[in-house]
């Protein structure tokens, strides 16, 4: 299954400036996610994240990783309308600056699930190398109704 970020945005609730992942190259509901992220000068972090030499912050990708990682674990029948929150990270790497113009595949399986908890491998790569490596946590949730 392949999403563009209209398709995306049916999925999850992030916007502008965070949704931050462009496209879904390739999605098994429940097991995994590849997505793309195409890194322009004009993103709203490289106003302070260093201005003089921009450089993707890690938590933005490990914040894409887990994007990806939410996409397949929404498409799932059961979970279609719920929230999935970033429950952690565990053995992040990051091996490779990220600049403007990179473009970012990631990757996120699903690796093991307790009730609403689901735990993930992920990997984002620029130019076939490992910029980004890190072992994720989910939790799946009900949106709560704010009236």
């Amino acid at each position: 299954m392949e999403l563009n970020s209209d398709q995306i945005k049916e999925i999850l609730p992030h916007r502008y400036p965070f949704l931050l992942v462009d496209r879904i190259t390739a999605c098994e509901p429940g097991k995994y996610a590849d997505g793309r992220k195409c890194v322009s000068v004009n993103e709203m972090q490289f106003c302070g994240h260093f201005p003089q030499q921009a450089v993707m912050p890690g938590v933005l990708v490990l914040e894409a990783l887990a994007q990806t990682g939410a996409v397949a674990l929404l498409t799932e029948e059961e979970n279609k309308g719920k929230l999935v929150f970033f429950g952690g990270v565990k053995q992040a790497r990051f091996r490779k600056q990220i600049v403007p113009g990179d473009v970012i595949e990631l990757h996120t399986e699903i690796i093991a699930r307790k009730g609403p908890v689901g735990f993930g491998k992920a990997t984002a790569t620029v130019d076939g190398k490992i910029a980004v490596s890190a072992e994720l946590s989910f939790a799946i949730a009900e949106p709560e109704s704010r009236n």
